[in-house]
């Protein structure tokens, strides 16, 4: 078998299709749009190129057959934060063949040793962790719009490989259909009667103010969190741009207190319902298809990318308010049938509370693994958040 590098077109278009020969037959596969792979191995369309690198390579055998994939990367904010220089692996696809996994994982530990990192995680993306972010190893059905699907036995590659589970990633999933418990409503009606408290959908017309506010929250709440960078508002108005064909004003709410944004929540329309018959290809027709079933109705579910509150407003009952005005645009709109919750890792038990709390019910379980080189038994976990510090989605 033959490791190659990703240089031209034509290797990233064997990039790209190895899923076709990993996923024939799989009814509940849907190919992630090929110009969404693309983008995120490209500096100008990748915010991260700006405090990283990249690189990815494709497997073939010995009858030039693609057979799998890989990328490796390095966010330079991020991976000398941890008690080891740190990088990461992605897109990783292939065959049913341990062999052939366990070269696309050796390619990448020399890259990232080569760059001076001792370990790795994976699989990851080169960006933020609302899109291609962990292994799926339970809940094998359809996936939404940016998460990941894979077969059960890649589980196997990355476990036998040394890698070591980092946390692991719960989503969940609410259906529209069953009413919330009462006792969340009482307590959103006691958030909205006391002086101060307000809640606002986004509005284009004021993008730049609630981006702002965006930041200002996702700054505050995360900061206790392991390993923690600022967002970047470049990279905000990027993923706005990109959302505006699915995006709907009425789904992202921002709560404040007289005036100061405090929380926030995003959601959005689940794309993949209609993805799911491109095939990857997002040409001329498929765009107009895409307008044509969205105005047809044809998408059930929305996803809740991320959710956050500032620690002083934590455990104060903000989320309820939240949902209590996100409850009458769900009524307006009666072909959305369910809300997924992805995703909350283990490490954030206050977040997990909220999704018991709202009724939620299990959807799918994703691991993000870590591998320390030299020191294959070596088991580290991510940092637990504090319940009474920190509270927000992932």
């Amino acid at each position: 078998m033959k490791i190659i590098e990703v240089k031209d077109k034509k290797d990233a278009r064997k990039f790209l299709d190895v899923v076709d020969n990993i996923y024939t037959g799989d009814e509940n596969y849907i190919r992630p749009l090929d110009i969404e792979v693309e983008n995120v191995f490209t500096p100008d369309k990748n915010v991260f190129f700006t405090h990283g690198d990249a690189c990815r390579w494709y497997l073939e055998n010995e009858q030039g057959k693609t057979v799998g994939r890989v990328a490796a990367f390095i966010n330079e904010k991020k991976a000398y934060n941890y008690n080891q220089p740190t990088g990461g692996m992605g897109f990783f696809e292939c065959i049913r063949d341990k062999d052939a996994a366990f070269l696309l994982f050796d390619q990448c530990k020399k890259w990232l040793e080569n760059k001076g990192m001792k370990a790795m995680d994976g699989p990851i993306n080169f960006g933020e962790n609302d899109n291609f972010w962990g292994l799926l190893v339970e809940g094998f059905t359809p996936p939404s719009y940016g998460m990941n699907y894979h077969p059960s036995y890649y589980k196997e590659f990355f476990e036998e490989y040394g890698f070591k589970p980092y946390f692991e990633q719960v989503t969940n999933k609410l259906d529209l259909t069953v009413p919330f418990p009462e006792r969340f409503w009482k307590i959103a009606e006691w958030v909205l009667r006391k002086p101060g408290y307000e809640c606002k959908h986004f509005k284009y017309s004021e993008a730049e103010k609630f981006i702002t506010d965006l930041k200002s929250v996702y700054d505050e709440a995360w900061k206790f969190h392991e390993n923690f960078t600022p967002i970047n508002k470049e990279d905000l108005y990027k993923q706005l741009e990109k959302a505006k064909p699915i995006l709907i004003e009425e789904f992202i709410w921002f709560a404040y207190f007289e005036g100061k944004p405090i929380a926030f929540l995003v959601m959005f329309p689940d794309a993949n319902q209609i993805f799911k018959y491109f095939g990857g290809k997002l040409n001329f027709w498929n765009k107009l298809r895409f307008l044509i079933l969205k105005n047809q109705k044809k998408i059930s579910r929305t996803r809740i990318t991320v959710m956050g509150v500032v620690p002083e407003f934590q455990r104060k009952g903000i989320e309820s308010a939240i949902f209590k005005h996100m409850h009458p645009v769900m009524k307006k709109r009666p072909q959305y049938t369910e809300i997924e919750l992805s995703w909350v890792g283990d490490f954030n038990p206050k977040m997990r509370a909220l999704h018991d709390a709202v009724g939620g019910d299990f959807s799918k379980r994703h691991i993000t693994y870590r591998i320390v080189f030299g020191q294959k038994d070596l088991q580290s976990r991510y940092e637990t958040i504090p319940v009474d510090t920190k509270y927000n989605n992932h």
